[in-house]
């Protein structure tokens, strides 16, 4: 009786789910530099924008020197992240493809219909959906802390993207294609949640979502775009900062913390991305900051203290 009972908790305890290790500052910190610099994407997508580069050939500039900026710096300090079972590329696939590459097309096909605020607040129904989803599938409690950040962070979401300033353009499609958008952003957290799980760091997971985001991105190349972008010396700094400021740097910082923080908080203080990113109009680009969107950037600010 002793030995099958040794034998069902054996059983029981190989079948739970792993257990997380608790959230530290360090957690919580890697998260928000990783929102943030997300945040200061603006700075290189208008240098490239002025320099004749389309929206298209900016995501394959992204992932594809994602991809190679990646594959160079651990080729040189750790190989072992281009391991990875065969049955786990659904993962990175899924992290790839159905995420980082999805999300933005469905993101710029969505500002291409609709006014930039809209696109702008649907995308930021993905704290919802990983919520949402994370209550299902690994069964995060959904308290009322979170559900209060959650309320806080999507309010100040719509007052910095200027939801409430009128002049907004809405279509069916369009509103279809943000909550696309929406939606495929929020698998990250889902997809790189079931690759953590699997046993691979955040480094491993990085390397292997551009690795697809990549190879995906290859279906928008435009020749005569990037034939400008190697004339023009004076966008290879736009393109290096989007590459390693605002890409490679935040995945790996995210999915770091992602590690060791619930999928639902990290998501939510994802969050700041755009509080970041109006704070880089105003002071790059001199853009105005009305009462609301200041209003909107504490809301965001108060809903990540909460989760902390």
């Amino acid at each position: 009786m002793e030995e099958n009972k040794e034998i069902t908790e054996a059983q029981e305890q190989e079948q739970a789910p792993p257990q997380k290790a608790p959230a530290d500052w360090r957690a919580y910190a890697c998260i928000l530099a990783g929102a943030a610099l997300w945040g200061m994407i603006g700075l290189w997508n208008r240098r490239l924008m002025s320099g004749g580069l389309s929206p298209w050939s900016i995501v394959l500039v992204r992932n594809t020197g994602g991809l190679a900026l990646l594959s160079a710096i651990f080729a040189v300090r750790d190989r072992r992240v281009f391991r990875v079972k065969r049955e786990h590329l659904k993962y990175f696939f899924g992290t790839g493809v159905v995420s980082v590459l999805l999300f933005t097309v469905c993101y710029f096909s969505c500002q291409k219909i609709t006014s930039l605020a809209v696109a702008s607040i649907l995308l930021y129904t993905a704290p919802s959906i990983v919520v949402i989803l994370s209550a299902i599938l690994w069964k995060e409690p959904v308290t009322k802390k979170k559900l209060l950040a959650l309320l806080l962070t999507l309010l100040g979401c719509a007052l910095v993207c200027g939801v409430f300033a009128g002049d907004l353009t809405v279509t069916p499609a369009g509103i279809l294609l943000g909550l696309g958008a929406g939606f495929f952003y929020a698998l990250y957290s889902i997809f790189g949640r079931y690759a953590l799980r699997a046993g691979y760091d955040a480094r491993t997971t990085t390397v292997w979502t551009f690795v697809f985001a990549g190879v995906g991105s290859l279906f928008f190349i435009r020749p005569a775009e990037l034939a400008a972008l190697g004339a023009a010396p004076s966008l290879w700094l736009g393109a290096l900062g989007l590459v390693a400021v605002s890409t490679v740097a935040p995945y790996l910082l995210y999915t770091s913390g992602l590690a060791r923080v619930e999928s639902g908080k990290a998501s939510i203080m994802a969050s700041l991305e755009p509080v970041v990113a109006t704070l880089v109009g105003v002071l790059v680009f001199q853009e105005a900051m009305s009462g609301l969107t200041l209003l909107g950037i504490v809301c965001v600010l108060a809903g990540v203290v909460i989760l902390r």
